[in-house]
């Protein structure tokens, strides 16, 4: 066990982890490259960061709505089983895409029927995600044992930070040199690749919910949630933090607009949080972040928020990388620290739904937050709207430290947690 809590690649070295992480990755890369592609396309056509707002709110309307349901389906039937049918769902929606597009450009769908179209797509991604999210993130911790938990949780962070610098760099690169919808259809065949990676797991059984009434294993969610301080504090924390401080959503603004670097410095810019956090990734293997665990999330989210106010200030490309980098490498500390939490607390037959929780606060706060975003820039202005949100953030976290001192004190580590065994 010593030698375990010491090795920075113990979660590796679990076959079905290790396979899980590369399906992480490569729909990371796949999502976030269709993601960019199709804002930045949609965003050069009306040039209103409504619409930038509006493609956030498309899919957080139904990850919000489906998600609890999602947990209660993690926790009810086959977690690997949910996943590979959400991955054959959610395949045919770039070749959709670029169906659209072929359509507007052809004259067949006017502007505002292919602007529309398209957040009918998003909208059908986001249902899938409401399943998807909870079977994933509830079928990790069944993948290792208890003791490295916290290692699981930062090579799952490093798995999404890789894909997230790959995805928007590759994003405006191939978007330059190749168009909409080659990239596209390279987005097709890395879906084909997560979807190949899942068929060879392991076959698992799962403990399941204790009754039949779906409102009340939705309930013994919430109820875990509000009851448990430490993952009410982690969630909300995160939630208000993305939902007011982040800035992505208007990165194709900042790109064509203000710093005037184009699609390929879209990329950059996209991949810059990533960046930041992949390297603090590197350092968390080694070092862990969960000994004074809650410390450590308020000072995180507190980078967060006075490298959002600097980036909203800069005029310059180098000045905003770093910026978004940094912001990238805190709040990055922040959700390995959370990842833990929610691994380590919840029984495992609420897993499921406690991550669904988790997620239609924190995950769909992304996509609202981008809704807020769009619509704050579209009525104070571009760089007005991230200083206050920036400003906000800061205002939060203080009211927040003052609320939950006692859970400075809280060891993380010394909770208590169960596995499933893998069949013969």
């Amino acid at each position: 066990m010593s030698t375990q809590q010491h090795d920075a690649f113990a979660a590796l070295r679990h076959r079905d982890f290790t396979l899980v992480t590369i399906n992480q990755f490569c729909m990371a890369v796949a999502i976030l490259i269709q993601e960019i592609v199709v804002a930045y396309s949609l965003y050069k056509l009306t040039h209103d960061p409504l619409t930038l707002g509006m493609i956030g709110l498309a899919e957080a309307i139904p990850f919000i709505l489906l998600s609890l349901w999602g947990g209660y389906v993690a926790d009810k039937f086959n977690r690997q089983r949910v996943m590979q049918i959400c991955l054959v769902l959610t395949l045919p929606l770039p070749l959709i895409f670029s169906r659209l597009f072929t359509a507007h450009e052809a004259g067949i769908l006017s502007q505002a029927q292919l602007v529309w179209s398209s957040y009918g797509v998003i909208f059908i991604l986001g249902m899938v995600q409401g399943f998807y999210s909870p079977a994933s993130r509830s079928l990790k911790p069944f993948l290792v044992p208890r003791e490295i938990y916290t290692n699981a949780a930062t090579w799952t962070t490093v798995a999404w930070n890789a894909g997230v610098v790959l995805g928007p760099v590759s994003a405006g690169f191939l978007y330059a040199a190749f168009g909409l919808h080659d990239t596209l259809y390279l987005v097709f065949i890395l879906l084909l690749v997560c979807s190949a990676v899942l068929v060879v797991l392991k076959k698992r059984t799962f403990p399941t919910v204790h009754h039949d009434s779906i409102l009340l294993n939705l309930k013994e969610g919430f109820d875990f949630v509000f009851k448990t301080k430490i993952i009410f504090w982690s969630i909300s924390l995160d939630l208000v933090s993305v939902l007011f401080g982040g800035a992505v959503a208007l990165l194709p603004i900042f790109a064509d607009d203000i710093l005037k670097v184009g699609a390929e410095g879209l990329g950059l810019l996209r991949a810059a949080p990533s960046v930041g956090a992949l390297l603090m990734m590197v350092v968390l293997t080694r070092y862990p972040p969960t000994h004074h665990a809650w410390r450590n999330m308020l000072l995180a989210v507190a980078g967060f928020g006075v490298f959002t106010l600097v980036f909203a200030l800069s005029k310059v490309m180098w000045l905003s990388l770093t910026a978004l980098a940094l912001i990238g490498a805190f709040d990055s500390i922040s959700v390995v620290i959370r990842q833990t939490i929610l691994q380590v607390f919840p029984p495992e037959n609420l897993r499921g739904r406690v991550a669904a929780v988790n997620g239609m606060f924190v995950s769909s706060s992304n996509e609202l937050g981008a809704f807020e975003s769009g619509v704050m820039a579209r009525l104070m202005g571009t760089i007005p709207s991230v200083i206050f949100g920036g400003s906000l953030t800061m205002i939060i976290l203080a009211l927040t430290w003052w609320r939950t001192r006692d859970l400075l004190a809280v060891d993380v580590a010394s909770a208590k947690a169960h596995v499933v065994k893998d069949e013969d």
